[in-house]
């Protein structure tokens, strides 16, 4: 064990210095969200067509009847044999969520490119219940700018989390070895697993007039935030003590 060892009073000191830290920052994240939350509203004028359990929907029709609306952005591309692992773990922590938001009008919808039934067979065999809607045919990824053509990332200019990314690799061999785990889990080679990526989009619903608006977008780190897995380790002894991409889907993990 390397780690430094105390007393009971050694530990009660440092612990309540830790406390204001901790306070501090919970002070800032309301603060934070209050500013999230005081972002102008743009309206969403273009009609998306989504494929859900419930037939074809508009972009109001994934509200539910609730006027808030929460879209997880998952890495689901038309090519790909399965979901992404990474979105895999964010998405086991939304079933629970799920019945608690919508009885706070909030609907929690999850969105991917892929057809409709690659999404129901993946849902099976994650035994996952929360809502997810196919993008397919529609500009809503893009536009949101979650999946980039395979023509824009071969420009090298690809808008990505408020900037422009340039995530081309020079050869195969400068690319990571667990980039290239993430997208063979994923049946596909790493090009076409990274035209997709990550991010959540909070929509709001006039129900005088059903209009719908666009108030929130977050992408890459901004995604942790929904990462049930990462409050946890944040507080075990040696906190997320990563080396490279370790999780992996729920039913790929050997048996404990």
């Amino acid at each position: 064990m390397e780690h430094k060892v105390g007393t009971r009073e050694e530990w009660l000191a440092a612990r309540m210095e830790l406390l204001e830290a901790e306070k501090e920052l919970t002070r800032r994240g309301d603060e934070v969200a209050r500013q999230r939350q005081e972002l102008p509203w743009v309206r969403v004028d273009k009609e998306y067509r989504f494929d859900t359990d419930d037939g074809p929907a508009g972009l109001a029709d994934l509200f539910r009847g609730n006027s808030q609306l929460l879209v997880y952005h998952f890495m689901f591309g038309p090519d790909y044999t399965a979901g992404c692992p990474s979105c895999s773990s964010i998405a086991d922590g939304f079933n629970g969520s799920v019945v608690h938001l919508a009885n706070h009008d909030v609907t929690l919808h999850a969105v991917a490119q892929a057809p409709l039934a690659k999404l129901q067979a993946y849902k099976r065999r994650m035994g996952w219940t929360f809502p997810w809607a196919s993008s397919a045919g529609s500009d809503f990824n893009y536009d949101f700018r979650v999946t980039h053509s395979a023509e824009e990332w071969r420009t090298g200019s690809v808008e990505y989390n408020y900037r422009q990314l340039d995530v081309r690799p020079l050869g195969a061999a400068d690319l990571r070895a667990d980039l290239v785990e993430l997208a063979a889990g994923t049946g596909t080679d790493f090009p076409t697993y990274r035209q997709q990526g990550p991010g959540v989009s909070a929509f709001a619903l006039d129900e005088e007039d059903g209009a719908v608006y666009h108030t929130y977008s977050s992408y890459e780190r901004g995604v942790d935030a929904v990462w049930g897995m990462y409050p946890w380790l944040d507080r075990a002894p040696r906190g997320r003590n990563e080396t490279g991409i370790w999780w992996r889907r729920k039913d790929e993990y050997p048996r404990r």
